[in-house]
């Protein structure tokens, strides 16, 4: 057939050939046709017959059909499935917002759709092109939905990029995200096959003690200690149970998590493997796919082998692309089901055509972290917090650090931009799959073209100079991959071997030096294998790498311990001035014991990948995406190692209103990774751009983080960090899978902050959901961006939560700012025992007991339904979350609060329950059990020695006869008046925020004000919004209600305002209670000393924040 040519040439090394002779063809002629200004037709002939040329002598078996009809159009040329939309040059514009270019694309987009349904083609094997001969515009449909490339100009690089499109999507799968998805995910039988046979070796492997196979287990577990929340795992059990999958505790799925990344780093080598083969325009001597499913058993584990060993990449001078790599187990436990599972494998991947990875390359970070995400299982992703980030989010962090470096035009820049290109350094020290390093490969290879830089020096520059590090074994390899593809085009002008700077490490714990007096000098390095002590003169940027890479080569050849020292001083140039016999002793004992344990080279591949925090220098910027974990979600042993550093960095927040509740205030990793980056690797002057949680600047656990100053500590001085900007883009929700509070911040080494600082907020246009494969074009035209600002909301404390508003509202805000005279409460807390003190009546019996139903549904802990009679003295009306409505409030069921009113500190005494309450001592002592286990007993009323009844957040104020009640989960503030219900205090939940009250007109009074636009404005302004601590008690620390004066006329006329509110909401007449609720801002601006001007703005800019549009 003549597609076996095309397959041939690529394997020769001379389809790039073919690409370039006819791209250079096209350009030729372009240059040729372009300035007698031919209309469309005539530049379609010209176009069209020179393609016809390169498909002929590529092999292509392609039908060239001009003004093909469809059912959306006439489309001007269609090969095969790739459709192109001439234009008469000079139509198309630099922009996708040109009008005559979106208009094109548009076309393209319907000509593919048309395509698809009429020749039932999958529409992403389906591809198209707007072209004029200045501009092309490329065009793919991926998982259903459009990708748009370009504009680009058009030059040799981009119509290579065009003819290889036209040639990659001929024939074959696609060797897309989704079709790997779809034919590799963890639903998929062959997958359950490969991953129940690697389960089962695994198993089989650890129990008979081998060696190699416990060694690379232990290695994981260490460097990669996921914590494992039994609780939290029940649905994934059962759900591996269905398919054969033993697991019953967390050692199982432990070793399920090893399997599944064992899984998953088998077959991104193996697509490495073959994809690298076409990028390298060079033979490997490997057999492909077919040949390798067919080959027997010895010959299959053998080339397997090789792969994992990495020898056929390091026979070309790719030395590290599987080092410290931890998944090649189970050739240690090879049998017939791991031979057979592997053998389905490579007959699926045999059917893929390799070239469409060409096709888009420069979006391979998408290919592997999308397939990656489909594997691991949601439970763990959130534990983990690994949330892969959308090409576009990762660009606009890049464009924020260095405008002019990602956006400069170099015609404009040249000096700049060259003296940049080969000096600047970049770190991303939690890099995952390497979608920035990706992009900031992608933009150094544009810049190298346009500037003309040396092929071999802008290698040089990238492998210097983009420096990737993390903690996760998969993503290492993932992010080695993708490098190495990104790089693949100029590896032929490298001038000696190449390492791709990605490293296995963690780059917040680093090795740390002993501290015992007799090992003074050496570094720790713990391993399942010992602890090892390395000689700290060798720990530097120019000699560990190095070091390492001779303690691997005569490890593995065995070499005797005097030769190893002989070269370690002759190749690391190390002499009497630097080195003494005490170093000699030293690197000797290592040497020897690394020996003893490991033949196989990994603890030397290990070593150096743990220690490259420690060599890997300084960087100009530092840019990523680390991962959001809470402290609880943290391994035991991980926090203990970190906590020094928490308390280095003075990074603990507090809780609203005081201590810590239930456990200590959340912590994120995210924050200290943050810190330790930039004092360990940032440059002075140097940039940090991060996504990161918004709750840092929202919330009470960020105020650590936000003292933006690094400590003095040993040598160190106390060093500021200034805030650039932050992007707020919670409103985007951008992480496919995951809610999240999205932003982005830029940090400066070395100067401090001054408020206000930049602060945008992120607005949908619409409702379209955004995915990995988002770009930054689309994100732009799908949003709008509110220019804000942000400061600490107290002016006293610059680590106080941040208020953002508009430049024009701050004024405004700052009179509504202040510490109330009012104190709020959170509502009664039964410490995580719903079940058994809320319920239903039932019914009342004669002697006057009532008989109660608890209340089940929706319980986190499971309780039995039971029907008891009780005294009615310690039953009260419970109003929930879902009970308030803005000016209404009616509670729906009832709640046993087993405290005095008089004394309610602590629940009435065993003594006097059993003489004066038996009946409700009774139906409270059959839940004893479940009462002691709840998390409100164990962690909090134990220790204060309370009855194992009691329950948590009642005090005086609950039993108050009036209260101003709202929801503290809320996106605004949403308050009611309450007052008693059959003759008793109404007890709020502990999700509900109260005001107690001594008089009516007092709670309407507080009600208006906390109603009003200005204090939700304010509310929005400087606390999460929509998160649980949206309206908690902290609320009126920082809006200023003082306290009620019946004296004062304003005072009067908001009590009114809100009684007549509450009876137009209860009558439903919505008109009327708008304009009550205008009136009350009125009223509320006099209180608080706004002008008309400025109570405007604060409406206009609360309207804005809800999206509504605003004109000014």
């Amino acid at each position: 057939m003549k597609g076996a040519k095309l397959n041939k040439a690529a394997q020769d090394g001379l389809y790039q050939q073919i690409l370039s002779k006819h791209a250079s063809i096209i350009l030729r002629k372009l240059e040729e046709v372009l300035p007698k200004q031919p209309n469309e037709s005539d530049f379609q002939k010209e176009m069209d017959s020179l393609l016809e040329e390169f498909c002929k002598e590529a092999g292509l078996s392609t039908q060239s059909q001009t003004q093909y009809t469809l059912a959306t159009g006439r489309a001007d040329a269609v090969f095969n499935r790739f459709v192109i939309e001439y234009k008469r040059p000079g139509t198309l514009g630099s922009s996708l917002s040109h009008q005559q270019t979106e208009r094109a694309v548009n076309q393209v987009k319907s000509y593919i759709t048309g395509l698809a349904k009429k020749q039932k083609q999958d529409i992403n094997r389906i591809g198209g092109v707007a072209f004029d001969g200045r501009y092309i515009v490329f065009v793919l449909c991926r998982d259903g939905d459009f990708s748009v490339y370009g504009p680009k100009p058009v030059t040799q690089h981009s119509l290579e990029y065009l003819l290889r499109l036209l040639a990659g999507i001929s024939s074959g799968i696609a060797l897309t995200a989704e079709n790997l998805k779809r034919d590799f995910n963890i639903e998929q039988l062959r997958t359950k096959n490969v991953l129940r046979a690697l389960y089962r070796a695994l198993n089989d492997a650890l129990q008979a003690k081998t060696y190699i196979v416990h060694n690379l287990f232990e290695h994981w577990r260490l460097s990669f200690n996921v914590p494992i929340d039994g609780s939290k795992m029940e649905s994934l059990k059962k759900s591996l149970s269905k398919d054969d999958f033993e697991v019953s505790n967390s050692e199982d799925i432990e070793r399920f998590f090893f399997v599944l990344d064992t899984y998953y780093a088998l077959l991104i080598k193996l697509i490495a493997r073959e994809a690298l083969s076409h990028h390298f325009k060079f033979e490997l001597g490997e057999p492909s796919f077919v040949e390798l499913a067919t080959e027997n058993s010895d010959n299959l584990r053998y080339h397997i082998q090789n792969m994992e060993d990495g020898g056929i990449f390091r026979t070309y001078g790719l030395l590290n692309l599987l080092e410290g790599d931890l998944f090649s187990w189970y050739l240690y436990a090879w049998d017939n089901q791991i031979e057979d599972a592997i053998r389905e494998l490579l007959k699926r991947l045999s059917e893929y055509d390799f070239k469409t990875l060409t096709i888009t390359q420069e979006n391979t970070s998408d290919l592997f972290k999308s397939l990656h995400h489909c594997l691991l299982p949601r439970e763990i992703r959130h534990n983990l917090g690994e949330y892969y980030t959308p090409d576009g989010l990762a660009q606009y962090v890049l464009n924020l650090v260095d405008e002019e470096f990602f956006t400069a035009d170099p015609e404009q820049a040249k000096h700049q931009l060259l003296k940049k290109l080969m000096n600047v350094r970049f770190l991303d020290p939690a890099c995952g799959s390497g979608t920035f390093l990706v992009l900031i490969i992608a933009r150094m290879k544009e810049l190298g073209r346009k500037l003309m830089v040396d092929s071999s020096e802008l290698l040089n520059a990238i492998i210097t100079n983009v420096v990737g590090i993390d903690i996760n074994p998969a993503a290492v390899i993932t992010a080695k991959v993708n490098y190495l593809l990104a790089i693949a085009d100029l590896l032929a002008y490298r001038k000696g071997n190449i390492s791709i700077p990605v490293y296995l490490a963690d780059s917040i714990r680093k090795p740390a030096l002993a501290e015992e007096t007799f090992l003074q000098g050496l570094y720790k390095f713990e391993t399942p294998s010992g602890t090892f002590l390395v000689p700290e003169i060798l720990c530097t940027k120019e000699l560990f790498p190095q070091f390492c890479d001779l303690l691997e080569e005569s490890i593995k050849n065995e070499i005797e311990p005097d030769v190893f020292l002989d070269r370690i001083k002759t190749d690391l140039n190390l002499d009497s001035s630097n080195w003494t016999n005490k170093n000699d002793e030293e690197a000797r004992e290592l040497y020897e014991q690394i020996l003893y344990v490991d033949k196989q080279g990994l603890i030397a591949r290990i070593l150096k990948n743990n220690f490259a925090p420690l060599t890997i220098g300084e960087f100009d910027y530092i840019v990523g995406n680390p991962p959001w974990v809470n402290w609880e979600n943290l391994p035991v042993n991980y926090r203990n190692d970190i906590i020094e550093l928490w308390h280095r960095y003075n990074l603990k927040g507090s809780s609203n209103g005081g201590g810590p509740r239930l456990g200590m205030v959340k912590g994120d990793i995210a924050a200290l990774m943050t810190y330790v980056a930039i004092d360990r690797q940032l440059k002075e002057g140097g940039r940090l751009g991060f996504v990161i949680t918004q709750t840092l600047f929202k919330t009470a656990a960020g105020a650590g983080f936000r003292r933006f100053k690094l400590p003095s500590y040993g040598d160190k001085k106390p060093c500021p960090i200034k805030v650039v900007s932050v992007d707020d883009m919670v409103a985007l929700q951008l992480f496919e899978g995951a809610t999240t509070r999205t932003a982005v911040m830029v940090l400066e080494k070395g100067s401090p902050t001054t408020y206000p600082v930049k602060y945008t907020v992120w607005r949908k246009n619409g409702s379209k959901s955004f995915t990995y494969d988002s770009t930054l074009d689309e994100l732009i035209q799908a949003t709008k961006r509110l220019d804000f600002v942000a400061e600490p909301v107290n002016p006293r404390d610059p680590t106080s939560p941040w208020l953002t508003v508009h430049p024009r509202a701050l004024s405004a805000v700052r009179k509504v700012l202040g510490r109330s005279d009012y104190k709020a409460h959170l509502g009664a807390n039964t410490g995580g025992a719903n079940a058994v003190y809320w319920v239903e009546l039932k019914g009342t019996l004669p002697d006057g007991l009532v008989i109660v139903r608890n209340i089940t549904e929706g319980a986190k802990i499971k309780i039995n339904n039971v029907n008891k009679p009780i005294e009615p003295a310690l039953l009260y009306p419970l109003l929930r979350g879902g009970d308030i409505q803005r000016w209404q409030a009616k509670p729906s069921a009832w709640i046993i609060v087993p405290q005095d009113p008089k004394n309610p500190a602590r629940a009435y005494p065993e003594s006097r329950m059993q003489k004066d309450y038996i009946k409700t001592y009774g139906y409270l002592k059959s839940f004893e059990q479940e009462l002691r286990n709840r998390s409100g007993w164990k962690q909090i009323l134990s220790k204060k020695e309370s009855e194992f009844y009691g329950i948590m957040d009642v005090g005086t104020y609950t039993f108050a006869p009036w209260k101003v009640v709202w929801p503290n989960i809320a996106s605004s503030l949403v308050a009611a008046v309450i007052g008693e219900h059959d003759g008793k205090p109404v007890v709020p939940q502990h999700i509900v925020t109260l005001v107690a009250c001594k008089t009516a007109e007092e709670a309407h009074y507080v009600c208006a004000l906390v109603n009003s636009s200005l204090a939700n404005f304010v509310a929005k302004v400087y606390s999460q919004e929509g998160g649980k601590s949206f309206g908690t008690p902290h609320i009126l620390e920082h809006i200023r209600i003082p306290l009620y004066d019946p004296s004062k006329d304003v005072h009067q006329q908001l009590s009114k305002l809100s009684q007549k509110a509450h009876a137009t909401a209860e009558a439903g007449n919505e008109a009327a209670l708008i304009q009550i609720e205008a009136d009350i801002d009125q009223a509320a601006a006099e209180l608080w000393g706004l002008t008309d001007d400025e109570l405007k703005v604060i409406q206009q800019s609360l309207a804005e924040l809800e999206g509504e549009e605003v004109t000014e």
